[in-house]
């Protein structure tokens, strides 16, 4: 393909075939055009066999790849991502492959990224919230996130997600009955993104300052001696019924601007993390059943699972 530097181009290639047919040597022509003799010899070669035709540009692409990824594998890279939706490191990892095929190979069929689906569905988003600036603090414990996600109660033998939609209870709005909501409390730290979480009947604010109790012991038991500063929302329980903690522990309280969750980013996507992978990733017959999963996974998440902010590691090897 012609570039900016091509010393020659289509019309350079017709004078190359003039000058030959006037009978110019091709030594001759290769020094006036600044081009070598196996070039003159290429592009005459090509005209005598196919023409004009054969002094258009041609693609660069090879004729084989020996070592392209096999249809094998593609289609393993394909069906993984739309029936699992991970990312890019842990199709790798499961596949033995890098984790730059993966991406090569997703990119080549059209498959979207991640953040382009709805984490339950897995359908195309028409448009999605993406911070403008991305930061990261520098060591353990200077920042920590903070956050609240609602989950609806299961009903005793797993609902309509295990009797399917068709039930009667499913069908009839009079039959349902409500059952309130479990709240996931969750920490975050900023550097190594270990997190924190437990499933509470409440948001008050006497539940969120013993859960952050919680939260720093178990933050001090993996190395982070000390929390700096904790950014949260501006939700009542957080403004007002944190301060006592954050003033025993000497921890800096700050929010975020209101209606900018992405602010609070990390916290925020673990909580689509916890939706995909533990709350949503399979069938709980009870809301007791489904928060028992809760810290295996946890366990999971901050020592096994790949963190592609992390590149490719777990949160427990930054601490």
């Amino acid at each position: 393909m012609s570039h900016r530097n091509a010393r020659t181009t289509f019309h350079g290639r017709l004078l190359i075939i003039q000058r030959h047919r006037a009978g110019w040597p091709r030594a001759h022509i290769a020094k006036a055009m600044g081009i070598s003799r196996r070039c003159v010899s290429k592009w005459i070669a090509r005209f005598e066999s196919e023409g004009a035709s054969g002094l258009a540009d041609r693609s660069s692409r090879p004729h084989s790849c020996p070592r392209r990824t096999s249809p094998e594998v593609e289609a393993s890279i394909i069906e993984l991502r739309h029936r699992e939706r991970r990312g890019r490191d842990q199709i790798a990892a499961e596949l033995n492959t890098s984790a730059r095929t993966v991406s090569r190979v997703l990119a080549r069929h059209g498959v979207p990224h991640l953040s382009e689906l709805d984490s339950i569905t897995g359908e195309l988003l028409r448009a999605s919230k993406k911070t403008t600036v991305r930061y990261e603090r520098a060591r353990p414990g200077e920042l920590v996130h903070m956050d609240v996600k609602k989950l609806g109660r299961i009903p005793d033998g797993g609902g309509w997600r295990a009797e399917g939609q068709t039930t009667r209870n499913h069908r009839s709005r009079a039959n349902r009955t409500r059952l309130g909501y479990d709240y996931v409390h969750s920490l975050v730290d900023d550097h190594s993104r270990l997190a924190y979480s437990e499933v509470l009947p409440d948001e008050k604010g006497t539940t969120c300052a013993a859960f952050l109790q919680r939260g720093i012991a178990y933050f001090a038991e993996h190395g982070i001696t000390r929390s700096e500063r904790l950014i949260t929302d501006n939700a009542w329980a957080y403004r007002h019924s944190l301060r006592t903690v954050c003033a025993e522990h000497d921890i800096v309280q700050k929010f975020i601007k209101p209606h900018c969750p992405w602010q609070n980013g990390k916290v925020e996507r673990l909580n689509r993390t916890l939706q995909t992978e533990w709350a949503y990733r399979q069938v709980f017959t009870s809301s007791q059943e489904r928060a028992a999963a809760l810290a295996p996974w946890l366990e999971h998440y901050n020592t096994q699972r790949r963190h592609s902010s992390l590149n490719g590691l777990p949160p427990i090897s930054r601490l």
